[in-house]
């Protein structure tokens, strides 16, 4: 009897060593899929930040350029006028264009400082809505 219980016993042991070995894979092999899968997405972070990036940079660049153009006179920025009344015959001149002849509503030239102030605001809008779409990429991106 005491040969038959210890022969049971190497065998229930044998198996039991079999599925935690069993086991042991299992769990490896889902750390190893989940090791892949965390570093698909890391990389897809990465280029989205990298496109987040330039796409920044860009806006930087451009937004640069416009406050160099417009600090030397180089670029001048101009609003559309209302029409004056009939008959009023005040209002501010149009600018007019390189043929002297105005075909278009009036405009009239912003003061260089306010002109530079707008392209602050637009440069601040621009980066917030660039901040944006790198969130929103960012959420899409752990999302799946």
């Amino acid at each position: 009897m005491d040969a038959e219980w210890q022969a049971k016993s190497a065998k229930k042991t044998n198996e039991f060593q079999l599925e935690r070995e069993a086991a042991a894979v299992a769990v490896i092999n889902w750390q190893g899929a989940e090791q892949a899968r965390r570093r698909a997405v890391e990389d897809q972070l990465l280029a989205k930040d990298k496109i987040h990036h330039q796409e920044l940079t860009n806006a930087q660049t451009t937004q640069a350029r416009l406050r160099d153009r417009l600090a030397t006179s180089d670029l001048r920025l101009s609003v559309l006028l209302a029409a004056p009344a009939q008959g009023s015959g005040c209002g501010v001149p149009a600018t007019t264009g390189a043929g002297g002849v105005v075909h278009e509503a009036p405009r009239g030239e912003l003061d260089p400082a306010a002109a530079q102030r707008i392209v602050a605001v637009t440069d601040a809008g621009d980066q917030g809505l660039i901040a944006l779409r790198a969130c929103q990429a960012y959420v899409r991106g752990i999302e799946q």
